[in-house]
């Protein structure tokens, strides 16, 4: 509701007073419907004419030169999601979240004492969507930097890991920061345990090939989009 004082005796409003009761109504509508500038989306709210890979609950946007490699059982279903630039990689993962409240905090605190349990300290920090975690952990191939990234959206959290020199320098995210930004998530209507992980699948058309050419999902070539 606006609120504007008249002038006493006419019961006329000056120019200015005008020009002020246009401002604050469209700063009202502006606050009753935020624009989203950048995700990852709920479907709801994502930009359309964009391409993007359906992989059921995620659907990736097609960024060139970022490989999209999916590990998935002989149904299908998708047990893996790795987005890869040169020597970079964010591992994507989706899952349920309550209504009422977001879940990073307390999954970021149960992936810093799981990595304390193994020998493995980790250290927040304040990133651009908000509280991160980075971490050395030891693998195979010798020591290897970790950055976690957590996203809270309406009844969904995105959590993303990072690998290679992206987890120590988030400004060489480049085209894996674009896709992460323009990620969508369509969590559906079905009723979920908190913290379980939404479904993912393969695109129909990849299910088939792999399927005609006698191979399982698990051994398909990495997609590019």
């Amino acid at each position: 509701m606006i609120f504007s004082r008249k002038r006493a005796g006419d019961g006329r409003q000056s120019r200015d007073e005008r020009a002020a009761e246009v401002v604050l109504d469209l700063e009202s509508e502006e606050a009753a419907a935020p624009v989203l500038v950048r995700g990852p989306y709920d479907i709801s709210e994502a930009p359309a004419g964009v391409d993007r890979l359906d992989l059921g609950s995620l659907h990736i946007p097609a960024v060139p030169e970022v490989e999209v490699r999916v590990q998935a059982d002989q149904q299908g279903v998708v047990q893996q999601v790795v987005l890869v630039h040169g020597q970079n990689a964010l591992q994507l993962g989706v899952f349920a979240a309550p209504r009422s409240e977001g879940i990073w905090d307390e999954v970021r605190e149960e992936i810093r004492q799981s990595l304390l349990n193994d020998g493995t300290a980790a250290q927040e920090v304040e990133g651009e969507y908000g509280t991160e975690l980075r971490a050395q952990v030891r693998t195979e191939d010798g020591v290897t930097d970790l950055r976690f990234v957590g996203i809270d959206g309406p009844r969904w959290m995105v959590r993303g890991v990072y690998q290679g020199t992206v987890a120590t320098d988030p400004a060489a995210a480049g085209p894996l920061a674009e896709c992460l930004d323009g990620l969508v998530v369509d969590r559906g209507n079905e009723a979920k345990p908190v913290r379980e992980p939404l479904p993912l699948r393969l695109p129909r058309d990849v299910a088939e090939q792999a399927e005609q050419a006698g191979a399982t999902p698990d051994g398909a070539q990495p997609r590019q989009v």
